[in-house]
């Protein structure tokens, strides 16, 4: 028998026990986390010793360090970091003791009043607390809930990084601060091993690699956050989408496809016009009616969906679309690849029954481990939940997010070593389980998500008969393995340098003939690697062959063939790998059949 709605994951419910703290909660109290928030404060201090009348926003602590935002009074020279990381090693040597003290309300808003600092001043007011807590190091106090070490000398290896403009509250109708942002380790190896993956990471930085490699560009014509994608990134992108698509394929999925426009009413219903509509491209038709670019898809699947009545026999219903989406981003914001307005996202959608739920849910996860795998990726899990402290800003009941958040509790204790729980992550309709990848440089980065959803079946109605000829509501899945195209090709340039597996590689081959005495049969060595399905180039310019071969290494193509008397002679192809100097002679079946070249 099919279970109610109300019964579902009943008995999975019952067994688990969702504890939240876990890996976002123990650094927020660890040691590094109060370092690099004391290492905030000491970098504020750095200032007003610069700048006497800057003004203070904020500086928290993050993943990676720390930041301050601040406005300034004078102009900020090349000489600036260095001098506030001289005055932040005083401050360090002279071990103050960090003490937290709590202000009267009224007190706080007089001091932060006739010391001009408007931003304070702001936060304050934001605050209901009837004493404000302030953190003090010497003469200097901070408006700061904390926690920070309790003597400077604590605070052992500091390095300022960069500067970076940042609008207040981020906000572009606000004031544009100037953001200085920093790390700090317990030790110096630890530091300087971090400054050496940040050099690394500028090697690999998609925002000049992918141009380098003829992957995408943007034009000024076109317009910020909206890429242009080449040739060769097409390519690419095909492949991954086609990737995608053959695990999906081979789980039941079907292909649909939707608009890139839709009435607002479909947002209103759905919950997203109320929750994004400052983020939404809106267009105004000549009849007056009021249209968005899509900035998601699910409300379209679930209209496919709905379009006939559907018997229990006939679920699941899995749904794939691979489509774009348009979200108003800032464009303080944008980011290379990272963040844009156009986003590319291999979406899917499953409309199941209750007691399908566990296995739909095990199945996407089969897809996400088979993609991320073949890119040496290790992935950790994140389970997105609501934050029961602010139940306003989630759709459904209590007892849903409860019997949701505990069945994907359960998910992730039985696939997985590595997880984690994030409270207040959560979509406004469901909990998700977001995947973590780390990528070769160590980083980790959110890619696929899966997300449970008994809010929008409800809202706009989505049933099917069960088994006692009732009308019962289904549960709708959300899954996205690379989530954004274009996010995940910046992920992957940067963890590969550019040097892309053989089978991704948007140009496999470069065909190189020693002079035009052997062009004729380097043309019959390419009509056979077309016979093969193999993306090749054949450059027979002009060039010397050292330069024409240096210029394939440039491009990180991963096979170098060339050919002359001896390869014509004997019907064979030099074979010069990427990252090696040697070279191997094969026959064109023996090249042509090597596993490298097919994922």
């Amino acid at each position: 028998m099919v279970a109610t709605p109300q019964g579902w994951f009943a008995d999975t419910a019952k067994s688990v026990t969702i504890q939240i703290s876990m890996k976002p909660e123990s650094y927020q109290g660890s040691e590094l986390y109060k370092i690099r928030h004391t290492a905030a404060h000491l970098l504020a201090m750095a200032a007003l010793e610069y700048d006497p009348e800057v003004k203070l926003a904020i500086g928290p602590p993050i993943e990676t360090g720390f930041y301050y935002d601040f406005q300034f009074t004078k102009p900020l020279t090349d000489e600036a970091l260095r001098t506030f990381e001289k005055t932040i090693s005083r401050l360090i040597k002279q071990d103050l003791p960090v003490v937290q003290k709590f202000v009267p309300r009224k007190e706080a808003l007089a001091k932060a009043k006739n010391a001009g600092q408007q931003f304070k001043l702001e936060l304050m007011n934001d605050l209901p607390d009837t004493e404000l807590s302030h953190y003090g190091i010497g003469e200097f106090w901070d408006l700061c809930k904390g926690p920070h070490v309790k003597r400077t000398g604590e605070v052992t290896a500091v390095k300022l990084l960069n500067i970076a403009g940042a609008y207040w509250r981020g906000s572009e109708n606000n004031p544009m601060l100037t953001r200085i942002y920093g790390t700090a380790f317990k030790t110096k190896k630890e530091l300087d091993t971090y400054l050496a993956q940040l050099e690394e990471a500028k090697k690999r930085d998609h925002k000049k690699l992918g141009p380098a490699l003829d992957l995408f560009l943007f034009s000024e014509l076109v317009g910020s956050g909206l890429p242009l994608w080449t040739p060769r990134g097409t390519v690419m992108r095909e492949l991954l989408d086609g990737f995608v698509w053959q695990l999906r394929r081979e789980k039941g999925y079907e292909k649909v496809e939707i608009p890139h426009i839709t009435k607002k009413d479909l947002y209103e219903t759905s919950g997203h016009w109320e929750k994004f509509k400052d983020d939404l491209f809106v267009i105004e038709t000549r009849e007056g009616h009021q249209l968005a670019m899509k900035p998601m898809n699910c409300p379209h699947h679930s209209q496919i969906f709905k379009r006939r009545k559907w018997s229990y026999r006939d679920l699941p219903q899995r749904y794939a679309n691979t489509t774009m989406v348009y979200r108003d981003e800032q464009s303080g914001e944008l980011a290379g690849l990272s963040r844009v307005r156009s986003i590319t996202q291999d979406d899917a959608h499953i409309f199941c029954r209750p007691d399908q739920v566990v296995k739909e849910l095990s199945d996407t996860w089969d897809i996400v481990e088979a993609f991320y795998g073949q890119f040496g990726f290790k992935l950790a899990v994140r389970l997105s939940f609501h934050d029961p402290n602010t139940p306003e800003k989630y759709l459904g009941s209590p007892e849903m997010w409860q019997q949701s958040e505990a069945a994907l509790t359960a998910m992730a204790k039985k696939r997985s070593k590595d997880f984690f729980i994030a409270p207040g992550e959560a979509n406004f309709y469901g909990p998700k389980i977001d995947f973590m990848a780390e990528d070769s440089l160590g980083r980790s980065w959110q890619v696929a998500t899966i997300q449970l959803d008994v809010n929008l079946p409800k809202r706009f109605e989505l049933t099917f008969v069960n088994d006692q000829g009732h009308d019962e509501e289904v549960v709708m899945i959300h899954a996205a393995i690379m989530g954004s195209i274009e996010r995940f090709m910046s992920i992957l340039i940067e963890h590969f340098a550019g040097d892309f597996p053989a089978w991704l590689a948007p140009v496999q081959v470069v065909l190189l003939p020693i002079s035009e005495k052997y062009i004729e049969y380097a043309r019959t060595v390419a009509d056979k690697l077309t016979e093969a399905g193999i993306r090749f180039e054949l450059d027979d310019s002009n060039e010397s062959l050292g330069k024409r071969i240096r210029q394939a290494e440039t491009q990180k193509i991963p096979f170098i063939l060339v050919v002359g008397a001896k390869e014509e002679e004997d019907k064979t192809v030099s074979v010069r790998e990427r990252g090696t100097p040697e070279q191997a002679v094969e026959s064109l079946d023996q090249f042509t059949e090597r596993d490298a070249l097919r994922r």
